[in-house]
């Protein structure tokens, strides 16, 4: 390995504890989660202080850090009751907590030292006398805005010493640093206090509305539903710039993503770093296979946001596909009997005799297979077809399998397409 670059931290998403537990088992350096306070996402399946306990465990155990985000922007009395919160991750052990609010940063600061503080994305840090700034105030990470460039950052590397996490890949929201009121006045659920309905993701018609006259029928519509939702993330072909450029953490967006999403981004980001950092020839080598492998899991179009110019009409998901998703999450391995050359599978979506899926594993590990003697593992039974998600399965597998391995097949499932002229459709594959 060269010593003239740091290892980035590589940062997984998990919304809930098996998601925690699978990004440390695929690679994750650290995991970050939402609690049931002080958080943006309502419904990612926040953390108790119990499972935050559990979660730490299985951080430390695997070498990792926990971090909790509370990077809501409080209103008056939302910070009540903050100062224990933060003194209670702090005992329970968590690496960090990810704030924006100055409120919040000084609550914690005050009343739960000795917890690490980073400042989250929602704070627009965009130049290096931001980040000193929030140097000289005791916090010991900032996450960059996504609107940095790749030049900004290299420009604020050099002028600063403070820890930098950077986004790498995840969904883009279209709100100036994730700051956004569409949800608050279209669904009366504040996008910066944990409830977003995500508006932008929705599809709209534009019309021609005439005033002041009686309005029979719609007149002027235009047949192409139009977006303002961004495409997604992914960094995978630039990490080298990232290193290079000093930055500490390449985050992973997806604290609601699946546990298909988790394993499959945070395998192939550890395995970039680690290539990259062995040497810039074989990560050039492996780099087709991991673009690849992002794309098995990606259900929105990928670009480099900011990092290499302003985003344009391009970067807009409207209009027809220009890729499309080929895979489907249909399972996980539980045990593997190695004298019957036979799989115990926990199903997650449906599964035939007959289908050829793709196991994959941490370390990048993968081998194919046809679906044979397809039978429920409670009862034997043979059966055809497995329709019912969380059944545990038996199938003949001739090359050895590891539980906790994923399992996919090449199928597109219900997906969101657009016709020719625009127009929305929903296929089943």
């Amino acid at each position: 390995m060269s010593a003239k670059y740091t290892r980035p931290e590589v940062l997984a998403p998990a919304g809930t504890l098996e998601k925690l537990k699978v990004a440390f088992d695929y690679g994750a350096d650290a995991v970050f989660i939402g609690g049931q306070a002080y958080g943006l996402r309502s419904r990612a399946g926040n953390f108790s202080f119990e499972e935050m306990a559990e979660g730490v465990a299985y951080a430390e155990a695997h070498q990792g850090k926990l971090y909790v985000a509370a990077n809501m922007v409080t209103h008056e009395r939302n910070e009540q009751g903050a100062g224990e919160w933060f003194r209670h991750l702090r005992d329970i052990g968590v690496h960090a907590v990810i704030v924006s609010d100055p409120a919040l940063i000084a609550i914690c600061a005050a009343e739960a030292p000795g917890l690490p503080i980073h400042l989250s994305t929602q704070a627009s840090a965009t130049n290096y006398e931001t980040l000193e700034f929030w140097k000289k105030l005791g916090l010991e990470r900032v996450v960059l805005a996504r609107e940095v460039s790749m030049e900004e950052l290299a420009e604020i590397r050099r002028h600063t010493d403070i820890q930098i996490e950077a986004f790498v890949h995840g969904a883009m929201c279209i709100g100036y640093s994730g700051r956004c009121v569409l949800s608050n006045y279209m669904s009366l659920r504040d996008a910066n206090r944990g409830g977003c309905s995500q508006s932008c993701r929705w599809r709209y018609e534009l019309f021609d509305m005439p005033f002041g006259q009686e309005r029979r029928s719609v007149k002027g519509e235009v047949p192409e539903p139009f977006s303002m939702s961004a495409v997604d993330m992914s960094m995978i072909e630039h990490i080298p710039d990232m290193i290079k450029n000093g930055v500490n953490s390449l985050k992973i967006e997806g604290r609601m993503k699946s546990i298909h999403y988790v394993s499959t981004v945070t395998m192939v980001y550890k395995t970039a770093v680690n290539a990259y950092l062995e040497s810039p020839a074989e990560f050039e080598a492996i780099k087709p296979a991991l673009v690849d492998e992002l794309w098995k899991v990606a259900q929105r179009e990928l670009d480099t946001g900011f990092y290499y110019g302003t985003p344009d009409e391009n970067k807009q998901l409207f209009g027809a596909r220009r890729k499309i998703p080929e895979y489907k999450f249909v399972g996980e391995v539980v045990s593997y009997d190695a004298a019957k050359q036979e799989a115990t599978i926990r199903q997650r979506n449906v599964i035939k005799e007959g289908d050829v899926i793709e196991f994959y594993g941490p370390g990048f590990t993968h081998s194919q297979t046809k679906v044979q003697n397809l039978r429920l593992a409670a009862t034997g039974e043979v059966i055809e077809r497995a329709p019912n998600p969380m059944e545990l399965l038996l199938i003949s597998v001739a090359e050895e399998v590891k539980p906790g391995d994923m399992i996919r097949k090449n199928e597109e499932g219900l997906i969101n397409l657009y016709k020719e002229n625009g127009q929305a459709i929903t296929v089943r594959a």
